[in-house]
């Protein structure tokens, strides 16, 4: 990659993102875990149902807090599944200790890069913060996440007037299946639910 900077151990380094190429629509969908064998190929653990994202972005941006808080951006070689996870390389990441000077750094992507949803199927991501009301236009709160239970996701509502970070047994939890949910309005950012406000 133009630019690079040889590390001491003979392995290029990832680009630094400028400002101006760090988009405004990032998403975190992961995290690297480790290095892959020897030939700069890195182990990503992948978030919740948003991991579809990896395999369709060209570019992934990295972020990371500790010990040097620092972001970095990769071109994406290559990213296939490898057992129950994801291994990949990327440019200027070409050997054991390139790939291990990742470990740990957050993953995100644009969330342009989503690969398109089915009909009736959605991105955790686009589900949070909607607002939640049921068939009779009570106001039963805002989404502030969802657990995956295996068979279907849980809604995490926080009702109004309960400040965060809520308690769990001050959450409203309404299972996102269509026995409950109506309708779901992304643009009027809203869910309609078949829920009662005591329930």
């Amino acid at each position: 990659m133009a630019g690079n900077k040889p590390q001491k151990d003979g392995a290029s380094a990832p680009s630094f993102a400028s400002d101006a190429a760090w988009p405004d629509d990032l998403i975190q969908v992961g995290r690297i875990l480790d290095a892959w064998g020897v030939k700069g190929w890195f182990k990503v653990q992948a978030y919740s149902n948003q991991g579809d994202a990896l395999f369709n972005a060209k570019h992934w941006f990295l972020k990371s807090d500790a010990p040097k808080p620092g972001r970095q951006m990769l071109t994406v070689l290559s990213v296939r599944e490898h057992g129950e996870g994801i291994v990949a390389s990327a440019e200027g990441i070409a050997d054991r200790n390139g790939a291990e000077a990742l470990r740990g750094w957050e993953l995100w992507v644009s969330r342009a890069d989503f690969p398109r949803t089915g009909d009736g199927e959605y991105y955790w991501v686009d589900l949070i913060g909607l607002d939640v009301v049921n068939r009779e236009g009570q106001a039963l709160g805002r989404v502030i996440g969802l657990i995956d239970t295996g068979a279907h996701a849980v809604l995490r509502i926080l009702p109004p007037g309960v400040a965060e970070p809520a308690k769990p047994d001050q959450e409203r939890l309404i299972p996102f299946v269509e026995a409950f949910v109506d309708d779901v309005s992304l643009a009027e950012r809203q869910i309609r639910v078949d829920w009662g406000v005591d329930y």
